[in-house]
């Protein structure tokens, strides 16, 4: 247990340094973004769906009604799970991507071909800052997460069987005290475990 606790403590700290690294400089390294996504050698298989986290979205939107959410919405399973944040521009009120962002598309891609990150799953959750309806913002920032998810399996081939997007909208901002500000507008990569498949047989299999 404390061994696994120190591994946690790592993955966070692994995390933060490279959520840093990242905003101070957009050219990603794919293995700094693929050692932090394997911080955490034994990450367990998580008991949290996509659509499950998009419902408890929506029903905070529905409990806690107003311009902002008063808190933000917390996740408890993910807290100690090996994660990676980074800043992908797109369009005005759009999921298309920026040419600019790209190369980091591609990073991330490179780190999920990473051998140390084969068979493994993951969430790709997308974040936007306050302006617009909380509602909306939950749709655009689905949809966002859904034009990553295209873009690293076209053309970067990631196996898409192992993508999960889920749209967070506002719910997790970054910087609450400054709700509109551009380091709300975030793409979040978090190691979910093991991610098996299934052949045409029904047996079941390490997906890579």
């Amino acid at each position: 247990m404390i061994r696994h606790q120190i591994y946690a403590i790592a993955a966070l700290i692994v995390a933060v340094a490279a959520t840093v690294a990242a905003g101070a400089d957009t050219r990603l390294n794919s293995g700094q973004i693929a050692t932090s996504l394997a911080a955490v050698s034994n990450t367990p298989n998580l008991d949290l769906t996509a659509d499950q986290m998009r419902q408890a979205v929506l029903e905070n939107i529905r409990n806690y009604p107003g311009a902002l959410p008063p808190r933000a919405l917390t996740f408890p399973q993910l807290a100690n799970l090996a994660q990676f944040t980074v800043e992908i521009n797109f369009n005005f009120n759009s999921a298309v991507i920026r040419p600019e962002s790209y190369r980091n598309v591609g990073a991330i891609a490179d780190a999920l071909h990473n051998p140390i990150l084969l068979g493994y799953g993951f969430l790709v959750i997308g974040h936007t800052d306050s302006v617009g309806g909380r509602i909306y913002n939950v749709g655009l920032s689905q949809r966002r997460a859904e034009a990553i998810v295209a873009a690293l399996v076209n053309p970067f081939g990631v196996n898409p069987a192992v993508l999960q997007p889920v749209g967070m909208g506002e719910e997790q901002l970054r910087d609450p005290a400054h709700p509109t500000s551009g380091v709300n507008r975030r793409v979040q990569l978090i190691n979910v475990g093991k991610k098996f498949c299934f052949g045409r047989s029904g047996e079941q299999f390490v997906c890579q």
